[in-house]
């Protein structure tokens, strides 16, 4: 005989379970919010940007194939950007004591489609430091570009210099404690649902008949002790006063 779950004891099995459910989710919420506010070192983002344009002599004229030009070539000057010789350049005027693998992990090109503007984004534990690497950067590409390439077509966008005060782009502790709920309700669910199905004891007449496939023809129901007394000392008084009628 095939056991039919039905919608109703999977509620009662939630229900039963509900103090694990909830502690489950209320760990993992916690230890989200330990880990993000104590433990793992916020980092901020901070950028400047480039113009792509080239200098003519008349601005009035329009050029649509110059500009088209230009966006073209900013696939080229993102790869220049994130170059050793580049990065090293940017390494040594900064006295920075990392890697050349490592300053070009925490930099950044961006671009929006059919723009001629390029963002040089650059992420670090500390604001300030992540505004002079993305100065920095921007600088010696613009020196070092008309050499690579001879043109004269990059200019630096001057950007607001407050970018030291800004909040922390990670952790965001507010998100990863939602995500944990979620993951923490999702695990104290199934934990709840394995329990149930490796608990194989016999609670009630039901269990009976799912496991023996025989009907249930009678039960016992739990007797109450201290009433079983109170019947055997009111059943010996009315002995006692029928002896003594006699």
């Amino acid at each position: 005989m095939e056991d039919n779950i039905s919608l109703k004891d999977l509620f009662q099995t939630l229900k039963k379970r509900t103090f694990l459910i909830i502690a489950i989710t209320l760990i993992a919420m916690i230890a989200s919010g330990v880990v993000s506010y104590f433990v793992i070192t916020p980092e901020y983002k901070s950028s400047t940007q480039i113009l792509v344009n080239q200098v003519k002599e008349d601005q009035t004229i329009y050029n649509y194939n110059e500009v088209q030009t230009n966006v073209q070539l900013i696939n080229t000057y993102s790869v220049i950007i994130k170059s050793a010789g580049i990065l090293n350049n940017v390494k040594k005027d900064l006295n920075l004591d990392i890697s050349i693998s490592e300053l070009n992990s925490k930099i950044s090109v961006e671009s929006a489609q059919n723009s001629q503007i390029m963002t040089i984004s650059v992420i670090d534990s500390d604001p300030a430091l992540a505004l002079e690497i993305a100065n920095k950067t921007a600088e010696v590409f613009e020196k070092e570009v008309k050499n690579l390439m001879q043109v004269d077509n990059v200019n630096i966008l001057p950007l607001a210099d407050d970018q030291e005060n800004q909040s922390p782009v990670s952790p965001n502790p507010p998100l990863n404690i939602l995500i944990a709920a979620a993951v923490g309700l999702l695990v104290g669910i199934g934990l709840a649902f394995l329990l149930e199905f490796l608990d194989n004891t016999v609670k009630n007449e039901q269990d009976i008949e799912k496991l023996l496939e025989l009907p249930v023809l009678g039960a016992i129901t739990t007797i109450d002790e201290s009433f079983d007394t109170k019947v055997r000392g009111v059943n010996g008084r009315n002995r006692g006063e029928l002896v003594g009628s006699k």
